[in-house]
C-alpha cells in the first residue's frame, strides 16, 4: 500500500503540471474599461488574525480598470476586524469600500449569515467571494473574469497554496495544504474524479446567484463553498479552475488550533465525498511505510520500502514546489506533517462533530450542519 501511495504521488505531480499548463487564459489586456464588467468582492470577517491587513489590501491593489466594490461584513461594531477595515479606508480613500454591520442570523452557518447580510449592498455584475485568510496577485480579478467569460462557465474557483506566518505550527499547516490538499485536488480535477469548489475564490455572475436561490440556499451547510458549486453545476454550468493559485495565509500558533482546523476540514470532506475521502487512505505512503516496517518486525524489506517511499515523497514534493512556486520546507517537517495528516484521517472517523468559532456542531449527510447531540452543547454565535 505504501508503494501504491508513492506511485500515486507521482501521478498527482504530473496531473498538477498538466493542469497548470493546460491552457493560456491571459491573452493580453482588455480593450478598454467598458469591456470589464463591474465586480463586487464580498469579504466576511470575524475578529483579527495575523496578516489580515495585507490579505485584504491585496484585493484593493488589482490591475483591473472596471468598477470594483468591496463589501466587508461583521456581526458587531465591536469586532476587531472593523479597525482593519477603517485602516484600509484611510490608506485607500479612493476605493469603494463598504462595511456591513449586521447581527441577523440565517441558519446555522455564521459565514453564510454574514454573506446574506452583505449581499443587500452588492452592486456589481460579478460577485466574488474569498475568505479573509486569502492573499492574491494584482492580476487576480482579470484572470477570473476571463475564465468566467468562457462559454458554459457558471462559476470560477481557485486552487491555493499555503503561506506560513513563521510559527512552527503554521509551517505544519502550510505543508498540509502544499503536500496534501494541493496535489490531491489537482489530481482529482485533472482526472474529473471530483467536483470541488473552494472558499479561496468563488466568482459568479449576479444573475447566476439569483438562479440558485442566493446564499439562503446554503444557510445550513458547513461546506457552503462545495454546496454553491453543486448548485451551479445543477444549472448545467461548469465550475472552472484557471491555472492561477492564490495564497492561504496559515496563522496557527499552537497544536490545538491546528488539530481542530485540520479535523474540521477532514470531517467536512468526509461528509460531502465519503468514497473519495476513504480512498485518500492510500495517499499516505510515509505513514503506511512506517506501519509496514513495524509489522514486519523491522525486516530489511520493510526498512527498504519505508526509506524508498520517504525519498520518493520528498522528491515529489520538491517537484511540486517548482510547479506551484511553493515555500520551501525541510524533509523532517514533511515527514512530521505526513504522520499528522494520517492521524487526522484516522481520528476523523471517531465522530461527526466539528469545533468552529466557539461552537460544537455535528456534520450530517452531505455536509448539513446539525446542533451537537452532547448534553453540554453550545449554540452558534454570530461570526
Amino acid at each position: 500500500m505504501a508503494l501504491c501511495g508513492a506511485v500515486y504521488g507521482w501521478f498527482s505531480v504530473e496531473a498538477s503540471a498538466r493542469l497548470m499548463q493546460e491552457e493560456h487564459w491571459q491573452e493580453g489586456p482588455f480593450a478598454d474599461a467598458a469591456s470589464q464588467p463591474s465586480i463586487t468582492i464580498l469579504k466576511p470577517l470575524h475578529g483579527d488574525e495575523p496578516g489580515l491587513f495585507g490579505n485584504l489590501e491585496s484585493f484593493l491593489l488589482q490591475e483591473y480598470n472596471g468598477t470594483v466594490q468591496i463589501v466587508f461584513g461583521v456581526a458587531s461594531a465591536d469586532d476587531p476586524a472593523v479597525a482593519t477595515v477603517e485602516a484600509l479606508r484611510l490608506a485607500y480613500p479612493d476605493r469603494d469600500i463598504h462595511c456591513e454591520i449586521n447581527a441577523a442570523q440565517h441558519g446555522r452557518n455564521p459565514k453564510v449569515s454574514n454573506l446574506i447580510n452583505m449581499h443587500q449592498s452588492t452592486r456589481g455584475d460579478i460577485v466574488v467571494l474569498a475568505d479573509s485568510d486569502i492573499r492574491v496577485a494584482p492580476t487576480y480579478l482579470s484572470v477570473i473574469v476571463r475564465a468566467l467569460a468562457r462559454p458554459g462557465t457558471g462559476a470560477v474557483s481557485c486552487l491555493y497554496r499555503g503561506k506560513s506566518t513563521g510559527h512552527f505550527w503554521s509551517k505544519l499547516s502550510m505543508l498540509g495544504i502544499d503536500a496534501h490538499f494541493l496535489p490531491n485536488s489537482a489530481f482529482a480535477i485533472a482526472h474529473r474524479l471530483a467536483t470541488p469548489c473552494f472558499g479561496s475564490t468563488i466568482a459568479l455572475r449576479r444573475d447566476t446567484l439569483v438562479r440558485i436561490d442566493g446564499f439562503e440556499a446554503l444557510a445550513d451547510q458547513l461546506a457552503d463553498d462545495y454546496a454553491l458549486g453543486t448548485a451551479v453545476r445543477a444549472l448545467g454550468l461548469a465550475v472552472t479552475f484557471p491555472p492561477m493559485l492564490v495564497d492561504h495565509v496559515c496563522s496557527e500558533s499552537d497544536f490545538r488550533t491546528l488539530w481542530s482546523h485540520d479535523l474540521r476540514w477532514a470531517r467536512t470532506i468526509r461528509a460531502v465525498n465519503p468514497a473519495g475521502y476513504a480512498g485518500s487512505f492510500l495517499t499516505n505512503p510515509v505513514p503506511l511505510g512506517f506501519i509496514g516496517m513495524l509489522l514486519s518486525g523491522f525486516a530489511m524489506h520493510g526498512i527498504a520500502i519505508t526509506l524508498a517511499v520517504t525519498l520518493s515523497r520528498i522528491l515529489a514534493i520538491r517537484r511540486l514546489r517548482g510547479i506551484f512556486s511553493l515555500s520551501p520546507a525541510s524533509a523532517t517537517l514533511l515527514v512530521l506533517r505526513d504522520l499528522l495528516s494520517f492521524a487526522v484521517f484516522i481520528w476523523s472517523y471517531s465522530s461527526r462533530q466539528v469545533e468552529w468559532r466557539g461552537a460544537s456542531l455535528d456534520v450530517g449527510q452531505h455536509g448539513a450542519l446539525q446542533e451537537t447531540t452532547r448534553a453540554s452543547k453550545t449554540r452558534y454565535r454570530a461570526p
